[in-house]
């Protein structure tokens, strides 16, 4: 009796494609790949020790600067001039400032202005950026040109006399100081995000859902875009420290916070003028200042660490 041929048995020849998952399992995989590398990039992150301690003391930070002053009895503007200039003590834990007015809280208060202008400067500066470089990126050609032109147009302009100019059209306020970091702050990471997108176009899950004919939006927002997330997370923490700097570059040169109000770099600046008669007015703010500008580095290596896919590999 003859065997059954390859046919009859339905074996497969060897030219014969294996079957393909159909489109809902396919995502499903792709949802569990993204969420295996999220979970990967978390756990990279806890690992490192200089990370988790300036996540843990930004956080600390920022419960005292926003919860502090409500349970304090001193406010951040009462004045006593007949105590002036302390070291501190029991009843002003930092000392006085030369109008006897309690340190302490007014650090807190500053922390506030400081931290809230990174925060919010660094925000507008995510958005324009983000959009800009990738908007950039995805055109090409006279578009991707005329639009980095732009920006290293910008580039040369003095950012401290551009602030000035500002001041000058719509006056001195905490909004304005927003805007004026915000304006500068967003060009470099326009660079940045047009580099990836650069880099994207040429993969091929975005050739096959330009064949697919999904929209050039939806092909930015959806899938460009979440895919250089990585290197925007990790620019965005290091953005927040260098804007705190500039807000205290502007308060030192007496173009920022206006008093009452304080922030640190008003602070630095009132305590570096009587540093040599009262060391606690340039020691508190400074070190301060100083512990906030690490804790938001060390998260940032920490970040850019945990979410580089080479060393994912290793």
């Amino acid at each position: 009796m003859n065997a059954p041929s390859n046919d009859a048995r339905g074996d497969l020849r060897p030219d014969d494609e294996p079957p393909t998952l159909d489109d809902g399992s396919q995502n499903k995989g792709e949802a569990e790949a993204s969420g295996s590398l999220w979970h990967d990039a978390w756990r990279r992150l806890a690992k490192n020790r200089l990370a988790v301690f300036g996540a843990g003391v930004l956080a600390l930070l920022t419960l005292a600067c926003v919860f502090g002053p409500l349970f304090s009895s001193y406010r951040y503007d009462a004045q006593d001039l007949m105590l002036g200039a302390s070291a501190p003590s029991a009843a002003h834990w930092l000392g006085t400032d030369t109008l006897g007015r309690d340190l302490f809280v007014r650090l807190l208060v500053g922390g506030r202005i400081s931290l809230g202008v990174g925060l919010c400067a660094t925000l507008v500066a995510l958005v324009i950026g983000v959009v800009y470089g990738a908007v950039a990126g995805f055109a090409g050609g006279r578009v991707d040109t005329l639009m980095m032109r732009i920006v290293d147009i910008m580039y040369a302009l003095p950012f401290t006399i551009f602030v000035i100019l500002l001041m000058v059209f719509f006056g001195r306020n905490i909004v304005l100081l927003f805007v004026a970091i915000g304006a500068v702050e967003w060009l470099t990471m326009a660079r940045i995000v047009r580099d990836q997108i650069l880099s994207l176009k040429k993969m091929e899950f975005i050739e096959a859902a330009q064949v697919l004919g999904l929209g050039r939006r939806r092909i930015l927002f959806r899938h460009m875009i979440p895919n250089a997330l990585g290197p925007i997370i990790v620019y965005t923490t290091l953005t927040i420290p260098a804007v705190m700097l500039l807000e205290a570059f502007l308060s030192f040169l007496g173009l920022g916070v206006q008093p009452p109000l304080s922030s640190w770099g008003v602070l630095i600046k009132d305590g570096a003028e009587k540093m040599e008669e009262f060391w606690w007015l340039l020691f508190f703010p400074g070190g301060l200042f100083s512990l906030t500008l690490f804790s938001l580095n060390f998260l940032g290596d920490g970040l850019r660490d945990a979410l580089d896919i080479r060393s994912a590999k290793d």
